[in-house]
């Protein structure tokens, strides 16, 4: 009875060793850790920007923040995004990695120390360059990197302003689009516009948006977004081919002499990125790293 067993038991358990065997061979070597996000089963390959707004908004003298200044929650802002890029491709197979991470100043910095350092978090991977210690090693560099920027920017005390609006038209399709690829563009600004060399108004749209503006505009009671409807306020279209973009707007810091001010910045990028074609964003108010964490890692990795 039992060599009878024995003899009809073994096909099968070979066949079965076998498959495993085949199995494992086939399979695609992962950098799986218990300790990364559970992400969706959605793996497609990330392009991740940053536009730092390094205008006076992060002047710790001008706008100081008993909680937390505004230029360390940038800071935790990017750490965050570096962590969740670092999820996104520690749960990729080996083999379908090609996924890059990368930060933008606009004007460029005239300080090539600072261009270098820029150039330390344009970060990219794929199979044949991937290694785990090389991905655990992006946040440690966003964390680092970004303090050293914007203490720089800080101590020089020259705020020229970002030039957003510019960005969007000339450089984001250059820098910010890949195909083949999941294009976010994460801008990191208090929700104002504004640089002294683009300042265009055609009828009631502008490329900029100050506490100035919004006071001299009348938005200031409640029928400001009736008026701002029918009188088509509003930024001007920088561009139209941004369909392949998402945008994650983080940092809105409203004056607090207006509570319509916030909705009134909203409005603003919201018809802005709608015009353009963006179809997936979302706009941010400031607040504590610690609060944005979930916000943040679940526009990267979920969609």
């Amino acid at each position: 009875m039992k060599k009878y067993l024995c003899a009809l038991l073994l096909p099968i358990l070979t066949s079965i060793f076998l498959s495993s065997c085949i199995e494992d061979a086939n399979s695609e070597k992962s950098f799986h850790n218990h300790e990364i996000p559970k992400l969706s089963p959605n793996r497609e390959n990330l392009n991740i920007s940053v536009l730092l707004d390094l205008s006076d908004r992060i002047n710790p003298q001008k706008y100081p923040s008993p909680a937390m200044e505004f230029y360390l929650r940038d800071i935790g802002y990017l750490k965050i995004i570096a962590k969740s890029f670092e999820a996104h491709v520690m749960n990729k197979k080996m083999i379908r990695i090609n996924d890059q991470i990368q930060v933008f100043i606009d004007p460029e910095p005239s300080d090539n120390t600072l261009n270098k350092k820029l150039s330390i978090l344009k970060i990219s991977f794929n199979k044949d360059n991937v290694t785990k210690e090389k991905i655990l090693n992006t946040c440690k560099k966003y964390d680092s990197i970004s303090k050293l920027i914007y203490e720089a920017a800080i101590k020089d005390d020259h705020y020229v302003g970002s030039d957003t609006w510019r960005f969007f038209k000339n450089k984001i399709n250059d820098y910010c689009i890949e195909d083949g690829s999941r294009n976010i563009l994460v801008v990191l600004t208090d929700g104002y516009i504004f640089h002294k060399n683009t300042k265009i108004k055609e009828g009631n749209r502008t490329t900029y948006l100050t506490p100035q503006d919004v006071k001299h505009f009348g938005f200031n009671n409640t029928g400001w977004k009736e008026k701002f409807d029918q009188q088509d306020f509003g930024f001007i279209k920088a561009n139209d081919q941004l369909s392949n973009l998402e945008v994650l707007v983080l940092g809105i810091n409203p004056s607090d002499k207006n509570p319509y001010e916030e909705d009134v910045i909203r409005a603003y990028w919201n018809k802005w990125l709608e015009e353009m074609g963006v179809k997936n964003f979302e706009i941010k108010q400031a607040d504590l790293p610690s609060n944005m964490e979930k916000i943040i890692a679940e526009f990267i990795l979920s969609k």
